[in-house]
């Protein structure tokens, strides 16, 4: 092992880099969301610049989130190869340090940045990014709505069976507009089916305004009320609806296991859970990604190649991720599969190219 005083310099200029890369992004996201925040708020009256760079600093911390992995790829890239031009890596690795030695401490300050990311970060991302949408859907109204297109709800009640679909959500669930109800009895056959303008859940029963019953064999029956039971919770119908990022590393579990109760499809939030389990090793991996190409001296020339060869390798890997984790929410992959893959992937990647290069 390398001493003490070294594996400290390493990992202090390792964890600046990565924080001043990871400030820069955040920086330039929160900067281009206000400007398309301020743009949309046209002629709000409550819409005032202070409130508009308040909705941009909550909308932020999450974007920043999605983006880490890149943060850490271009932070490490970084970092590298500013200690081989200022050849402090030649004199380490003359010296006979191994290149699994210089990357001990590196590894160890994303594997913590990965736990604190996950168990710190990931919750404030998302109550804040929750207190955005409120935020929002006071200010603008219709505009703090959420498209859900293609999303079904399937519920059982003292009523038999229902199975809902909603053409936007707004009040993070509560309230569910151009809405489309298929009811069934206990046995499974079809009863009727109700189209709404709107429908607002309650106290174990859904409220739809508007409503047109259609019943085969009978008229069209035009009702201002129709009241629908329902054993679904306010809770259960905002992570039906929600997006699995906006929901806290440590509610996740809990809610898939109340989502599948409740006769819904939990694999969103299941492979969520398990991609954030992973994080700190997909950290690991673009660090090892980012050494594969950034090792070499730099008076060699080629810096731009291998630059270029990073960022094509941390691109194809978030491909690769998004795919993987999309198999995953649509059930064709398990959970742990989709969430792990792409980091071991990474990881086993990494290896054997720095095995290559080092150890032939």
């Amino acid at each position: 092992m390398i001493g003490f005083t070294l594996s400290s310099y390493l990992a202090q200029r390792f964890t600046r880099t990565i924080l001043a890369a990871f400030a820069g992004v955040f920086a330039l996201i929160f900067t281009i969301d206000l400007v398309e925040t301020l743009r949309k708020s046209g002629e709000t009256a409550e819409a005032t610049g202070l409130t508009m760079t308040w909705l941009s600093l909550l909308h932020t911390p999450l974007v920043a989130e999605q983006a880490l992995p890149f943060v850490v790829l271009f932070g490490a890239m970084a970092a590298f190869l500013n200690l081989s031009r200022k050849l402090e890596l030649v004199v380490a690795r003359a010296a006979g340090v191994s290149v699994w030695q210089l990357l001990a401490p590196p590894l160890a300050v994303v594997l913590v940045i990965g736990v604190i990311s996950v168990t710190l970060y990931n919750p404030l991302s998302a109550f804040m990014k929750r207190q955005a949408d409120e935020l929002e859907s006071r200010l603008f109204g219709h505009a703090g709505e959420t498209d859900a297109a293609g999303l079904w709800v399937r519920q059982k009640s003292v009523d038999g069976q229902a199975i809902i679909r909603a053409e936007t959500v707004a009040n993070s669930g509560a309230t569910l507009n151009h809405v489309t109800v298929f009811e069934f009895d206990d046995q499974g056959r079809f009863v009727q089916r109700v189209d709404a303008a709107r429908a607002s859940l309650e106290q174990r029963y859904w409220r739809l305004n508007d409503a047109h019953v259609v019943t085969p064999g009978f008229e069209t029956q035009n009702s201002s009320l129709y009241l629908l039971a329902t054993n679904l919770t306010r809770r259960e119908v905002t992570q039906a609806f929600g997006d699995p990022e906006t929901t806290s590393f440590w509610s996740l579990s809990q809610l898939a296991g109340q989502t599948e109760r409740a006769g819904l499809d939990a694999s969103a939030y299941r492979v969520r859970y398990q991609s954030l389990l992973a994080r700190p090793l997909m950290l690991a991996a673009m660090v090892l990604v980012a050494a594969s190409f950034s090792l070499r001296f730099f008076r060699m020339g080629g810096v731009s190649r291998m630059v270029s060869g990073g960022v094509a390798s941390g691109f194809v890997l978030y491909v690769a991720t998004k795919l993987i984790n999309d198999l995953g929410s649509s059930g064709f992959v398990s959970a742990p599969v989709a969430g792990w893959s792409s980091a071991v992937v990474g990881c086993v990647f990494g290896v054997l190219v720095l095995l290559h290069q080092e150890d032939g």
